[in-house]
């Protein structure tokens, strides 16, 4: 919602700009494109946006300044998002980025594309092309223009894909441990681990390293882990399960402090 509340205040400023500077235009013949656009803007100002998309492409068409035809293509391109009609709306956004390279939109227009991919992520269970194309769109973005305003957003969106990625991983991770496919599973769970060490599921993932090494007969494995697990997180419900799957002369220092980055880093290189 603050994404789309963010969204649409900057096409507002978009809107009052071109209103702004709308000189005297008079045809004959013509299609008036100030008329265009003010049909256009009396439209998506009352959320119309399928016939305001209509408008505004038609103003693009007739403008012969390039910055308010591309003022208009942007606005399309907004309106086509505002009626979730994805798909389109990318594929304007493309079409924007080729025809006005060196309009000052672009930014926005690159944020309102990482936002329509981060809009379609479903949840773990299902596909995975959103997530990784968001993903994609956002570094791509951060990278370009890490000074933007749009870039605390796209961050914060960053962390929130991370833990979804890691979700995916974790859920096709326990459908190998449901039907006992061992090595899948574990390099499922190696890859959270790795990559995802940050997110929420590091610490599941961790034991269930524990708990499938253990099962294998390979104890000093699954010690390994349980190690990185009480070292990190030994207060975790996650780490108690894991201390009970281990043998009881098994003794873990529990007055470990508290991780420090650099150090678990370290660590997780043991298990590469």
């Amino acid at each position: 919602m603050l994404s789309r509340l963010f969204l649409f205040l900057t096409v507002i400023l978009i809107l009052i700009s071109c209103s702004k500077n709308q000189p005297v235009y008079k045809t004959s013949e013509k299609v008036n494109p100030y008329t265009l656009y003010k049909e256009a803007y009396a439209a998506f100002e009352k959320n119309d946006f399928f016939f305001a998309n209509k408008k505004f492409t038609e103003a693009e068409l007739n403008f012969t300044d390039v910055n308010l035809a591309a003022k208009s293509a942007i606005m399309s391109c907004f309106s086509l998002y505002g009626i979730n009609f994805y798909e389109e709306s990318l594929e304007n956004i493309e079409r924007f980025l080729k025809t006005y390279p060196a309009d000052k939109h672009v930014v926005y227009a690159e944020y309102l594309k990482a936002i329509i991919y981060f809009e379609q992520m479903s949840d773990e269970s299902r596909d995975l092309q959103p997530l990784l194309d968001a993903d994609k769109q956002i570094d791509y973005f951060i990278k370009k223009f890490p000074e933007s305003d749009y870039s605390i957003d796209l961050k914060f969106k960053k962390n929130l894909i991370q833990n979804q990625l890691a979700a995916k991983e974790l859920y096709n991770a326990k459908f190998y441990i449901s039907v006992q496919k061992w090595i899948p599973a574990i390099n499922r769970l190696k890859l959270i681990v790795s990559k995802y060490d940050k997110t929420i599921f590091v610490e599941e993932a961790l034991h269930r390293l524990v708990e499938i090494n253990y099962l294998l007969g390979l104890e000093d494995e699954a010690k390994r882990y349980a190690k990185i697990l009480g070292y990190n997180y030994n207060s975790s419900e996650w780490f108690k399960q894991s201390y009970k799957i281990l043998n009881e002369d098994y003794v873990f220092n529990k007055d470990i402090p508290q991780k420090k980055t650099n150090i678990f880093k370290k660590i997780i290189k043991m298990i590469k």
